[in-house]
């Protein structure tokens, strides 16, 4: 015999109260969702510990529109982001939606850059982790030595650093060098990663921040490295195109995003007011 949850109603009254809010401030059903998954990207980064104060950013397109788009008010942890707190912006950040906070200029002209001429770059997430700028920092980079490496390398493209991302100039050569890769290494800077949906994009940074991290601890260990064939490797990365490339099984991150929703619905359930 099935037993049934017992329903709760303060629940049902809270989400009532949150859709009626949603709708007095003119947030369709569609922004109001993609609203709730950006809130829970910054939730589970800062569960991560990816996060760097205030710095960096995950953004997503407004469903429904080709120049607007949902980030985050500086001044707020990713530990405290709300689907409420999100602020609406255009393309050259200009706050389309009221918030005491404003929107970082440098960090949006990295998002708003890809956003706009990026084919499957609907969700972009920036990361400045521990281990993800000690890899941008080496002169090889991301170095074929882990399959979490291998099965993310025909995604991994490159970007020289050029200062503080301020100059807009710079959007024409990160978009460039981004080309048709899921996951961009700013050299000396930092992570990147695309998707079609904010579950590609967060699967794609998993496997990127653990690649990165991997390689770290395998160079400090103290011992040789144990190299594969060159064709073990190339092997492999053919491999990772089917899997973490466009409509790959492992960069939409379906069963992932919906474990790691629920996973956040029982430990943090504040990100969706």
């Amino acid at each position: 015999m099935t037993r049934r949850a017992a329903s709760n109603p303060a629940k049902h009254r809270n989400a009532g109260s949150r859709t009626a809010a949603r709708a007095a401030r003119g947030i369709s059903p569609e922004e109001w969702r993609a609203r709730v998954e950006l809130a829970a990207a910054y939730r589970l980064t800062a569960l991560m510990g990816w996060t760097d104060m205030l710095g960096t950013h995950i953004s997503c397109r407004v469903p429904g529109t080709h120049d607007q788009f949902l980030i985050n008010p500086y001044g707020l942890l990713f530990e405290e982001m709300t689907a409420s707190d999100l602020i609406k912006c255009d393309v050259d950040g200009n706050k389309l939606s009221e918030s005491p906070y404003e929107v970082n200029s440098a960090g949006f002209t990295i998002h708003s850059a890809i956003h706009m001429n990026c084919s499957g770059a609907d969700a972009v997430m920036h990361c400045h982790t521990q281990y993800g700028v000690a890899v941008a920092s080496q002169k090889d980079g991301l170095l074929p030595l882990t399959q979490m490496a291998l099965t993310a390398l025909s995604q991994v493209r490159y970007h020289d650093f050029e200062g503080v991302a301020e100059d807009l100039n710079e959007r024409e050569r990160l978009v460039k060098d981004l080309g048709d890769g899921g996951m961009l290494i700013l050299r000396n800077h930092g992570t990147l990663s695309v998707g079609t949906s904010i579950g590609e994009m967060f699967a794609r940074m998993f496997r990127l921040e653990r690649a990165c991290k991997m390689q770290i601890t395998a160079m400090t260990g103290g011992a040789a490295l144990n190299l594969l064939p060159d064709e073990v490797v190339k092997h492999t990365i053919d491999q990772g195109q089917f899997i973490y490339g466009p409509g790959g099984r492992g960069a939409g991150g379906k069963l992932m995003w919906a474990a790691l929703m629920r996973k956040l619905d029982r430990e943090s359930p504040g990100y969706a007011s």
